[in-house]
């Protein structure tokens, strides 16, 4: 029988695991709440709340309510909703993850100088829900970078200061801020600040031995986790034979067949039950592999 390993450190970071506790204490008590945006990017995760009384919304949704409970995810939130929802008599229960919290009162800082005030540059995801809170931040004005091709936007000649996305990866970061470097006015000043959580970064070398260390792997994502696609990606630079899926239902038994070791891991957005039961279905196609 094939030995089948969850990877203890895979699965929610501290901010969306205390989001969802303050999800469900609302839910028991009230029945009912409200969600701007899915609460986590994993369907089943946030299928399984929505069982519970969860209501997922949108902005545009937002604006049509009234005396009711909203409550604001990990990615956090412009100042703009917070403003809405004083307008609406909205009462918010915010779950915005302590270091995003960080990294937008220090990119309001920034913003909000009256010497020399720097072109506020920001690598991430455009249009990424913790992109656009941090964005909001400067009442529009940031600069928003995915890549290399996206520093045309800057100005060389001014004052740059350039913050990531939390979930972003060092590597990444580290060439946007030599580029920036080799391409700035000498005059112009170049600040960097490393606002990459770190309880995400340092994932990507554990999972790497954790891919190499078993014959097969199964990453568990939801499709619009982008830390799933990002971690999923350096699980297969290692290893070739790592498999990315939804839930348990997407396995395929030629995947499993006369391996000996299987890894499952997973992405901060992965609940724990899920990967579970990517085991328990796991298990069984080898019983009944063994079995014929």
């Amino acid at each position: 029988m094939a030995i089948i390993e969850i990877d203890k450190d895979s699965g929610f970071c501290f901010g969306v695991t205390a989001a969802i506790g303050k999800a469900e204490e609302q839910l028991a008590s009230d029945g009912t709440l409200y969600c701007l945006g899915d609460i986590v990017h994993n369907s089943d995760e946030v299928e399984r709340l929505q069982a519970k009384g969860l209501r997922t919304i949108t902005h545009e949704q937002l604006a049509t309510l009234h005396d009711v409970k909203v409550l604001l995810r990990a990615h956090g939130e412009p100042p703009s909703t917070y403003e809405l929802a004083r307008r609406n008599n909205i009462h918010i229960i915010d779950a915005t993850c302590p270091v995003v919290l960080k990294l937008q009162e220090r990119i309001k800082s920034a913003c909000d100088r009256t010497d020399r005030q720097p072109q506020i540059v920001i690598y991430g995801k455009l249009g990424h829900a913790e992109v656009n809170g941090l964005v909001g931040q400067t009442g529009g004005r940031a600069i928003v970078v995915e890549d290399i091709a996206g520093l045309d936007k800057i100005d060389f000649s001014r004052d740059i200061a350039l913050y990531s996305q939390t979930t972003k990866s060092l590597e990444g970061f580290r060439t946007i801020i030599e580029e920036i470097k080799r391409r700035k006015s000498p005059e112009a000043n170049f600040e960097s600040f490393d606002t990459i959580c770190r309880r995400v970064s340092n994932r990507v070398e554990h999972l790497k031995q954790f891919a190499a260390d078993h014959e097969v792997i199964l990453f568990v994502a939801g499709s619009k986790s982008s830390n799933g696609k990002i971690l999923f990606n350096h699980c297969l630079d290692v290893n070739p034979q790592t498999y990315l899926v939804s839930n348990a239902s997407h396995l395929q038994a030629d995947w499993l067949k006369g391996t000996e070791t299987i890894g499952i891991c997973g992405a901060t957005s992965t609940p724990r039950w899920l990967m579970e039961q990517v085991r328990d279905r796991a298990a069984k196609m080898i019983s009944e592999l063994e079995n014929g």
